[in-house]
Parts: structure tokens; sequence; C-alpha cells
């Protein structure tokens, strides 16, 4: 299950997401054609992982937690970016008055911080992915014991990934089930940024 929560959400730390609107009246889509399904497959089970995290409590929760840890990253290397610009911006505006020696100086100690920033970056970058991991490995754990009880509950024999199938017969698909069962189990639950610098798991876990 490689992924669940960028499959789900679509997620991906400290990205920044564009959307165009078009200025135009929107094309009507046309609707889709009824589907003339086959019988239900005795023991054939489906499940979209995916769709159960995504659709459920305690995905709604872990986007919304992850994106306050987002802002919280954002709010501490921002200040940090936009100081470096500034003294940049004056140093270029010095240059002429500079000697050279001054101006090298100033420059090797700004590239020191421009160097210290990025790696800080790729520090905070790395934590978010940890933390998101952590997260969906969570979920993971919860919702396999779910899988397994709808699994006898529904007596199926095969439990097939739905992602992994073009059409099927939606009789035979669990995902509602497992969504309502997890959302009965857990919603939400503590988690703060991974701490990789340190070593050390982040306060609240």
């Amino acid at each position: 299950m490689t992924s669940t929560f960028s499959k789900a959400f679509g997620l991906s730390a400290l990205a920044l997401i564009a959307v165009a609107t078009g200025a135009g009246a929107a094309t009507p889509v046309p609707a889709a054609p009824v589907l003339s399904q086959g019988p239900v497959i005795p023991g054939v089970c489906e499940m979209s992982v995916p769709q159960v995290i995504g659709q459920s409590m305690v995905g709604a929760y872990i986007r919304t937690r992850l994106d306050q840890i987002v802002t919280q990253v954002r709010a501490e290397l921002n200040p940090e970016d936009a100081a470096i610009a500034t003294d940049a911006k004056a140093l270029e505006s010095q240059r002429a008055a500079l000697d050279a020696a001054t101006l090298q100086s100033r420059g090797q100690a700004l590239q020191a911080r421009f160097n210290a920033l990025n790696e800080k970056k790729d520090l905070r970058q790395r934590e978010l992915k940890a933390t998101q991991d952590k997260a969906e490995n969570r979920v993971l754990q919860e919702l396999d014991p779910i899988a397994q009880q709808i699994y006898q509950a529904h007596h199926c024999s095969i439990l097939i990934d739905r992602g992994s199938v073009m059409l099927s017969n939606p009789d035979m698909d669990l995902t509602a089930a497992a969504i309502t069962a997890l959302n009965g189990k857990i919603q939400q639950f503590p988690f703060d940024r991974e701490h990789l610098d340190t070593g050390a798991a982040a306060p609240g876990k």
C-alpha cells in the first residue's frame, strides 16, 4: 500500500498547487452510460484502500493536521528566505562601493546562510514526508483488522484491490462498509512533525 495518502489526497508536503479557472461557460459533461452488470461472483470481494482513507473522518483529520504542520514549517522558513533575499539585494546595490576583500567576505557569508537554509528546507521536507508516512501507517494498522472482519463477514474467498480492476459489479465492493467501520473505530489521533535532526519523537506521540 505504497503512497496511500498520495493516491487518496494528491498530497505533497510543501507543494504549491495553482488552480486555474476558465472564464467561459462550463462544457456539459455527457452522462456515463448505464452498464449492464454480470452476476455477483460468490467469494470475490474488492476494496479501495485510498478511497477508504480519503473519505474517512480520520483521513480528513490527517489532511487538516498535515496542512497545519506545513503552515508551521513555512512560517519558520519564509522569514529566513526573505531576510537572505533582502541582504543579497543590499549587497548587490553596494557592490560598486565595496573593496574586493569585503565584497568576497560578505558574499561568502551570504552564501553560507543560503546553503544552511537549503539544508534546513531539505530536512523539513524529509520530516514532513516521515510525518505523513507515520500517520498513514497508523491508519493502515487500524484498517487491517477491519478489512479482515469485513472479509469474514461477507464470506469472501479473495479480497481484490479495486484500483487494479477496470470494471466490476459494485455489489462486490466493500469500500463503503470499511469507511463506516473505520469511522466507528477512529476519527483522529494526535501527531506532530517528526524531528529527524535529533532522532527524537515530537511531543504528543
